[in-house]
């Protein structure tokens, strides 16, 4: 039996850079791909507003100007947040992606991901770096707090991982991408990720090395636009190594379920940390064939709670009445 879902391209309603997404129950995860995604169950949301594309450094830097606001990554740690932390080490900054010049072993993230002092919004690959020109690019190295902070500000929220992955869908209830079922129909790029052999070669055939514009690409059937790719977007859920609903079918189906609990958030890959960590939707531009290939709506990351990175960046949604 499909689910219930709407699919407005046509005649989606947007409103202050918003776009209404109709309620409606779908199916939410998958049993076919990394085993956090499963199992595949019914879940029902409620109508919400949410942003037509992920906040753009432009959109930060007005809250920034406006209120003074200093993000995680500009503030050097606190000694007491990390007991035996070496003192050299206890700058601000944040992790960027540094592509090795030849292959390495896949299993070990620090070949790839370097923590660089003055690494932040504004200099986003380092203090060299900087974001001119870049303001309809996606903001990135923003922690938790400084999403929620953002939020407040733009009297918003930020979506469930079930409200997010609903509007990728765009009305294509099981499909594989935010698109239909095919990653690059008529062989033309859908969105902003990693071709070439990850994480050396970057062959760029989808036009970007690193971010790109929010509406480089086109929208899905909601109008919304980068739901795959570019950069992995908050959402509020505590995650859980795997999907706790399990609604056998649309009659049952879990409304809004809100994931796992935060005293047991942890990552698969290393369970002996138990940093707090929230769900992270939607791939970024390093979701690569041979490594992470979660540039779909099922797909989901653990992001601690008190991390900041080069690729990932966050949209709100707005619980208000529809049009």
């Amino acid at each position: 039996m499909s689910a219930t879902v709407e699919r407005v391209s046509s005649r989606s309603v947007m409103r202050e850079g918003m776009i209404w997404i109709p309620g409606g129950t779908f199916r939410m995860g998958s049993d076919v791909h990394y085993p956090e995604e499963a199992p595949m169950h019914f879940v029902r949301v409620d109508g919400f507003w949410i942003d037509r594309t992920p906040v753009t450094n432009g959109q930060f830097r007005r809250f920034v100007e406006a209120t003074g606001y200093v993000t995680f990554a500009e503030k050097a740690p606190d000694p007491k947040d990390y007991p035996g932390a070496l003192p050299h080490m206890l700058k601000a900054g944040s992790m960027v992606f540094t592509p090795p010049g030849h292959p390495v072993d896949l299993r070990n993230f620090a070949n790839w991901w370097d923590f660089k002092f003055g690494a932040n919004w504004r200099r986003p690959y380092g203090p060299r770096s900087s974001i001119s020109g870049l303001d309809d690019h996606p903001v990135v190295h923003v922690a938790w707090q400084d999403v929620l902070a953002f939020a407040s500000w733009a009297q918003k929220d930020l979506p469930t991982e079930a409200e997010w992955e609903f509007a990728a869908r765009g009305g294509l209830d099981g499909a594989e991408f935010a698109w239909g079922d095919e990653f690059t129909p008529g062989g033309r790029h859908r969105a902003n990720t990693w071709q070439g052999g990850f994480p050396n070669e970057n062959l760029k055939s989808d036009g970007y090395e690193r971010t790109s514009p929010v509406s480089a690409f086109p929208p899905n059937g909601y109008g919304l636009h980068d739901m795959i790719g570019n950069v992995w977007e908050w959402t509020v859920d505590w995650f859980s190594a795997k999907h706790e609903a399990q609604a056998p079918s649309p009659c049952c189906a879990a409304h809004d379920p809100r994931g796992g609990r935060e005293d047991g958030s942890f990552d698969p890959c290393q369970p002996e940390i138990r940093i707090p960590r929230k769900v992270l939707k939607g791939g970024s531009h390093l979701c690569a064939p041979n490594y992470c290939r979660r540039y779909r709506p099922a797909a989901r990351h653990a992001q601690p709670v008190d991390t900041s990175t080069s690729h990932v960046g966050f949209r709100c949604v707005r619980h208000a009445p529809g049009p």
